[in-house]
C-alpha cells in the first residue's frame, strides 16, 4: 500500500528550482495553494510526469495534431479575459458533480508570475478562442495546471492537443520533465494521460519510476494498489 499523505501549504512566489523539486516529490498547486495527497476515498493517486528526451509521438498523437491543423496556437504570458471565462462557462457544462464556480478556482489573480512564471497555450478556431491551457515553468520542468475547451469541438480531442503542444513546446525549450498532473491508478476519466508515453510515475516513496514497466500500472486491476 502506498503510504499516506495529505499534506497542503500557501507560497505567492516560488523560484523556478524550488518548483521542479515540488513537482518531483509530488506536489502540485491551485494558485497560491499546494497540496500532495496519496490517496482519496476511493482511489489511489498517480502522480506522472513524461520524460522528455524519449517522447515520440504515437500514430495516434500524429492523427490528432494533422486533423486539428486548421487550430492556430498562441503561446503568451498566463491570463485571463472575457473570452476566457465565457470559455470556462462553456467548458464546466460538460460536468455533473463537483462543478467549479470560476477559473480562480485553478489559477491566481496574477497567473503569469504567481506563484510561478506560467503561459497561456491558447486555440483558435476561425478566430474564435476554443482552447486554453495553463503550463507553469520550472528550471529543468514544465507543468499544466489547468486547461479548458470548447465542448461543442470534443470530437477534436483538443484537450490532448493542448498536452501535445506543451509537450512539442517544453522538449523544445530544453527541459527534462513535462507533468500533465495525477491520474489514479484504479480506472478512471483521467486514464487518456497514462497513454502519453515515454512515462514515469511516483510511488509516494520518494522514487520515480517506469511506468511501461509495471503491468499494474498498464492493466491495473480495480483492487490493486502500488505495492
Amino acid at each position: 500500500m502506498v503510504p499516506y499523505l495529505n499534506e497542503y501549504f500557501l507560497a505567492a512566489e516560488v523560484e523556478p528550482k524550488t518548483m521542479d523539486r515540488l513537482w518531483a516529490e509530488g506536489w502540485r498547486h491551485f494558485g497560491e495553494y499546494f497540496f500532495r495527497y496519496s490517496q482519496t476515498r476511493s482511489h489511489t493517486v498517480l502522480p506522472l510526469r513524461v520524460r522528455l528526451a524519449g517522447f515520440v509521438l504515437r500514430r495516434s498523437q500524429q492523427r490528432v495534431l494533422k486533423k486539428n491543423q486548421d487550430i492556430q496556437v498562441k503561446l503568451q504570458p498566463a491570463f485571463v479575459n472575457a473570452q476566457v471565462e465565457a470559455l470556462f462557462a462553456r467548458h464546466k457544462t460538460r460536468f455533473s458533480h463537483s462543478i467549479p464556480k470560476s477559473i480562480y478556482n485553478f489559477i491566481s489573480r496574477h497567473p503569469a508570475h504567481i506563484p510561478c512564471r506560467c503561459h497561456s497555450l491558447t486555440l483558435h478556431h476561425q478566430g474564435r478562442l476554443v482552447g486554453i491551457s495553463y503550463l507553469d515553468e520550472g528550471a529543468q520542468a514544465t507543468s499544466s495546471v489547468y486547461q479548458c475547451f470548447d465542448p461543442d469541438l470534443s470530437k477534436r480531442s483538443l484537450g490532448i492537443l493542448m498536452i501535445l503542444h506543451s509537450i512539442l513546446l517544453s522538449r523544445a525549450w530544453g527541459k527534462a520533465y513535462y507533468y500533465p498532473g495525477y491520474a489514479y491508478l484504479e480506472p478512471s476519466e483521467y486514464d487518456y494521460k497514462k497513454r502519453l508515453g515515454a512515462l514515469e510515475y511516483f510511488d509516494w516513496r520518494g522514487h520515480w519510476l517506469e511506468f511501461e514497466d509495471n503491468p499494474a500500472l498498464t492493466h491495473p486491476h480495480p483492487n490493486l494498489a502500488l505495492e
